[in-house]
């Protein structure tokens, strides 16, 4: 059986799934990176806008621009308060619509691993930056058990199932993305984990939560009703739950980042 496709085409059900996980990565992620203010970023692949809201909220950008396929991402990212003065659009990764070094900065987050051809998009990415400009990336460490999604697609796979992966997970590991950098002939190329921690109310808010988007619920539904019980079941002995009854979960991901050769113009 083949795996189901990942999509993400409804920006609210996106939010509540990932969009919380990809905040909290993203808050790391620009510490790490610490770019200075007015910088002109591009974030390609942006999804529902929440890593553009990000850049909005903290970095002050002289210009944000948002590409990503789905048409409902776009939409939701459009109505986010906090990436006013952003430009969203429908685009390719793998065609950006932008000329030669228009931007300061160009990022990926979450996205990687999507791009049908990961080396075109990167290409990408450098084309459209300047010298010694900045081109960057996080991804969640699928291959080694750092997706927020892996505590049920792990037991999935125990009872026969096929959980939706993104088609490249492979590139979200640290040596992939570092030899991806450097290939592309970025300069300065650096690698690094990062660590997302998410808190849910109990464990419907939980599983609501994770298997509301992209190819959670079609993996599931491809599954036996009796497995499916038995996947929450096990999954639910497996969570940590503090004091309160909270349940508390940790994601990781994968960081890199390299500059443009050349000097800036």
């Amino acid at each position: 059986m083949s795996q189901p496709t990942i999509r993400f085409d409804d920006g609210a059900v996106y939010e509540r799934a990932m969009g919380v996980w990809s905040r909290d990565a993203g808050q790391t992620f620009l510490d790490w990176l610490a770019p200075e203010a007015g910088l002109a970023w591009v974030d390609v692949g942006c999804g529902n806008g929440a890593f553009t809201e990000l850049l909005m909220e903290r970095c002050a950008p002289s210009e944000a621009q948002g590409i990503d396929p789905s048409e409902g991402q776009i939409s939701f990212a459009r109505l986010r308060a906090g990436a006013e003065g952003a430009v969203f659009q429908q685009g390719d990764a793998m065609a950006l619509p932008f000329p030669d070094h228009r931007f300061d900065a160009a990022v990926m987050a979450l996205v990687i691993f999507f791009v049908p051809d990961p080396a075109k998009g990167v290409a990408e990415m450098v084309r459209v930056t300047r010298p010694g400009g900045m081109v960057t990336a996080y991804a969640w460490d699928i291959l080694g058990g750092g997706f927020p999604f892996d505590p049920i697609q792990r037991e999935m796979r125990l009872l026969g199932g096929f959980p939706a992966l993104p088609p490249n997970a492979a590139v979200s590991t640290l040596p992939a993305l570092h030899a991806l950098w450097t290939a592309a002939g970025l300069e300065e190329v650096e690698t690094r984990e990062i660590i997302a921690r998410r808190s849910f109310d109990d464990f419907e808010d939980f599983w609501i939560s994770s298997t509301g988007s992209g190819g959670m619920n079609p993996s599931l539904a491809a599954m036996a009703p009796g497995d499916v019980d038995l996947v929450k079941s096990r999954v639910g002995d497996s969570l940590t739950i503090d004091a309160s009854g909270r349940i508390q979960c940790q994601a990781r991901a994968n960081a890199v980042r390299g500059r443009v050769p050349g000097s800036p113009q």
